[in-house]
């Protein structure tokens, strides 16, 4: 799983920062977490196909998280997509895209899956290889979080053991989830004997604007990644309060609390120029805090 920061800034575009976009890839998969107004630039810029873009999240309808959507998908039709796109946003955003296409007299060349977000934590999505589960945060309007977990591949096969005990292909399954072999002549071939631990599960999660919670500290436990709003410093912790947003510290105090892997900061507010202050308040609380760049690339 990789996650690619593309706007990490907050509601105005400033010092070549651009309102928050980033990319989920998961075996080549792309989930488009936010899609502020420069996100088409963006994914140009850094070679990101939008072929490849299967889901699209959209935290809340403030407009620096969704108002480069209407372009993007518009876009996507233009350059004849096919492919079924899904969309989860909330309720209000369908009429407001279906009026946006209506007036242009534009229909998509592609089906466009719509799906309501509710203000409770629920599964979006669910397949064989990762799922998409939103969870609410605190903010000013409705608005959710997103927990993307790339599911454990079960246990990896020893094919050269496999084949010295004569297992059949038809049993691989069982073995990978964990299962004994027993042979014809009563002998039970141990599944450590053939196989050996596979992959992990992966889990981001993304925990949009929010002032500072612990209220949804149970859906992000254990996560190897979280990405946490950090729109001011400590010094603007009340002003972040009365405006539903964190700082660098909080951000820190909840990836220490969910004891997290890795924490990226991002939505800084235009006031600052730079971002090194950012981490390095963080680091005081939770060392492997990042202040994201526009580009950066996380690995799980």
């Amino acid at each position: 799983m990789k996650i690619i920061i593309l706007g990490n800034n907050s509601a105005l575009p400033a010092h070549n920062r651009y309102p928050t976009c980033q990319v989920v890839n998961i075996d080549e998969t792309y989930i488009l977490v936010d899609c502020g107004e420069a996100a088409q630039i963006l994914l140009k810029k850094h070679g990101i196909s939008w072929s490849k873009i299967r889901h699209i999240f959209i935290s809340h309808l403030h407009g620096d998280h969704y108002f480069g959507l209407v372009g993007l998908i518009n876009s996507m039709s233009l350059l004849g997509r096919t492919e079924p796109l899904n969309l989860y946003a909330p309720a209000a955003l369908s009429s407001m895209i279906a009026q946006v296409l209506a007036v242009a007299d534009t229909v998509l060349s592609y089906p466009l899956h719509f799906i309501a977000t509710q203000d409770t934590a629920s599964i979006l999505f669910e397949n064989d290889i990762f799922s998409l589960k939103t969870f609410p945060v605190e903010h000013r309007i409705f608005c959710q979080g997103l927990l993307v977990t790339q599911k454990a591949k079960g246990r990896k096969l020893l094919p050269e053991r496999c084949s010295y005990y004569e297992i059949p292909t038809a049993y691989f399954r069982q073995l990978k989830a964990g299962a004994n072999y027993e042979c014809k002549d009563g002998f039970v071939v141990k599944n450590e004997w053939v196989t050996e631990d596979g992959k992990p599960e992966k889990r981001y999660a993304f925990c949009a604007d929010t002032k500072y919670t612990n209220s949804f500290l149970p859906h992000i436990i254990g996560a190897d990644i979280i990405y946490h709003e950090s729109t001011y410093l400590s010094a603007e912790h009340e002003r972040a309060a009365s405006r539903f947003h964190s700082t660098a510290q909080q951000a820190a105090t909840i990836a220490r609390a969910a004891n997290a892997g890795q924490l990226i900061l991002g939505h800084y507010s235009s006031k600052y120029k730079t971002v090194y202050a950012f981490e390095e308040e963080a680091k005081m609380i939770f060392p492997n805090s990042v202040a994201s760049k526009e580009g950066d690339i996380f690995e799980i």
